[in-house]
């Protein structure tokens, strides 16, 4: 189903695979069946979510003991050359993925439609991944440390620096995976890997390293720690649900097609991420280390939002590759319309919270971390403009993969043009603005262009999230009135409450408050997958 032209429409995309499923379709049932089936695939997606929500709250709870002890026991500049070395070395592990973190869904749902023994062809379809993106992480990391001074510029480097790109393949081997097993529905491991196991080690080894002589070296170190433990944590379940590589026969044909076929998808992932990144590049270019080290802590507390979209990211694409597959178009759309109003929904909710205690909360990392509060409230409104174009592109990558990369080439521009003439003004606030402004043109292209190409409405917004975040908004206002412990300790949860109560009961309808539902045993059914 790889996508051979600028933009492609969804039936051609997918000719091969509606051609035998859709048949295999019409045999097994009606509407009756259909519907059943999308209200099952919404209850799976909300079940996967939730799973991946927990993760996110218990990713939340480890992030800020991190960001607390590096920012009070190491100091802004070191934090700034910690966010400097970690943003390269995560671009060059992002290259080195080749787009697989997502593309290899498409790849185990073709290969295991055609063959006689469907686990060992999604076995060695993972295989081939890991393969081929360990390949590509050894030449960028070889490079790296050659070259120091791309991951460590303008600073003193130690030995430890100098084998810090080593990290690259871990990285890859845990992204490749988990997405694997995010194929087999089991989001539970990546939760693991990803909210447990990382971000709790990088807070433990970040603690106890500053009190030893290894202090200056402590950042890197505890990150060292965490991706090596993350990738340990990733690769023995995947190791148990897809045996070992039995079999397996790799042809260098058969990867170079892999690769080929995912180039679009490697350029939309660079450029995605790279929009999440080019803000601390510009800004290191202009400013010092503390001044980054700064934005970094607000951009880890604004980042936090935009995780909520990411918990649906692992269910998310095998429930969409499926129905491509199957040419349920219909059922695309409105998967896509109601992940982009849950993400919406409780984005606006953690937004408000946040940024309306933002130097409150931005000072708990140390006074001079406090005035990084209009930072944090300009990225928190990034993330509010982002999130559709986000959830568009999980369809987009596969109806529409070269038209995808070009529109988020064109946002990468818009962000450069905007952040060179803002960051020499206006310093991380114009940072912050050139990334806002790139969100908010990518999420009104691409949503419309994915509308097109369905044709079928995708967005998710609705009035009602205004109708909700106002009184919450003025609330919040009135908060920010008291002292600082209070907004912490009491404020920015009573805002939240007030804004879930609100939207929870005018809002959610239907198959909404699947997303929230203890059990869903007897609900799905009754549920209208399609409903807006």
């Amino acid at each position: 189903m790889a996508d051979t032209g600028s933009c492609m429409s969804p039936t051609d995309a997918v000719t091969t695979g509606a051609a035998t499923t859709g048949a295999a379709d019409a045999a097994a049932g009606g509407a009756a069946d259909a519907a059943a089936g999308g209200a099952a695939e919404t209850a799976a997606l909300a079940r996967g979510g939730r799973t991946s929500f927990l993760g996110y709250v218990l990713r939340l709870a480890a992030r800020f003991p991190f960001l607390f002890v590096a920012g009070r026991l190491y100091g802004a500049e070191a934090l700034g050359r910690f966010a400097y070395a970690t943003m390269v070395v995560e671009l060059v592990a992002m290259l080195a993925t080749l787009g697989l973190k997502r593309g290899l869904a498409q790849d185990m749902a073709m290969r295991g439609a055609s063959a006689p023994d469907r686990a060992t062809a999604e076995a060695h379809a993972l295989y081939d991944a890991l393969l081929v993106t360990i390949l590509a992480a050894l030449p960028g990391a070889a490079l790296l440390m050659a070259v120091p001074q791309i991951v460590f510029p303008a600073t003193e480097f130690s030995l430890i620096d100098r084998l810090f790109p080593l990290i690259i393949v871990p990285i890859v081997v845990s992204d490749i995976c988990l997405a694997g097993l995010a194929f087999r529905l089991d989001i539970a491991a990546t939760v693991r890997a990803r909210s447990l196991v990382e971000p709790w080690v990088l807070s433990i080894a970040a603690l106890g390293l500053a009190y030893t002589l290894l202090q200056p070296d402590g950042l890197i170190l505890a990150y060292l720690a965490s991706m090596v433990a993350a990738a340990i944590a990733s690769l023995w379940p995947a190791a148990r649900a897809f045996g070992w590589a039995t079999r397996w026969r790799p042809g260098p044909r058969a990867l170079w097609r892999l690769v080929r076929s995912n180039v679009p998808l490697a350029g939309a992932d660079i450029a995605e991420w790279g929009a999440r990144r080019l803000d601390v590049f510009i800004l290191g270019r202009f400013v010092g280390a503390d001044i980054v080290g700064i934005y970094y802590v607000a951009q880890q507390i604004a980042s936090l939002p935009q995780r909520l979209k990411s918990s649906f990211d692992p269910i998310l694409a095998p429930v969409l590759a499926t129905n491509l597959a199957a040419n349920r178009i219909d059922k695309v759309a409105a998967h896509v319309r109601q992940i982009s109003f849950w993400v919406g929904a409780v984005q606006l909710g953690v937004v408000l919270a946040l940024g309306l205690a933002g130097k409150a909360g931005m000072g708990l990392f140390g006074p001079v971390f406090a005035s990084g509060a209009t930072i944090l409230a300009v990225l928190l409104t990034v993330e509010l403009l982002a999130a559709q174009a986000a959830v568009a592109e999980s369809a987009l990558i596969y109806v529409a993969r070269n038209a995808n990369f070009i529109w988020s080439l064109a946002g990468i521009f818009l962000q450069i043009g905007a952040s060179l003439v803002l960051v020499p003004l206006y310093g991380g606030v114009g940072a912050a603005a050139g990334l806002a402004i790139s969100a908010l043109f990518l999420s009104v292209v691409k949503s419309r262009l994915l509308a097109r190409l369905l044709g079928a409405p995708v967005a998710g917004w609705r009035l009602v999230m205004l109708a909700a975040a106002l009184p919450a908004f003025a609330l919040g206002l009135a908060f920010m009135q008291l002292p600082e412990w209070f907004q912490l300790a009491l404020g920015q949860f009573i805002v939240l409450a007030l804004y879930g109560a609100i939207i929870w009961r005018f809002g959610f309808k239907g198959a909404d408050r699947l997303l929230f539902a203890r059990s869903l045993r007897g609900k799905t059914a009754t549920v209208d997958p399609v409903a807006p």
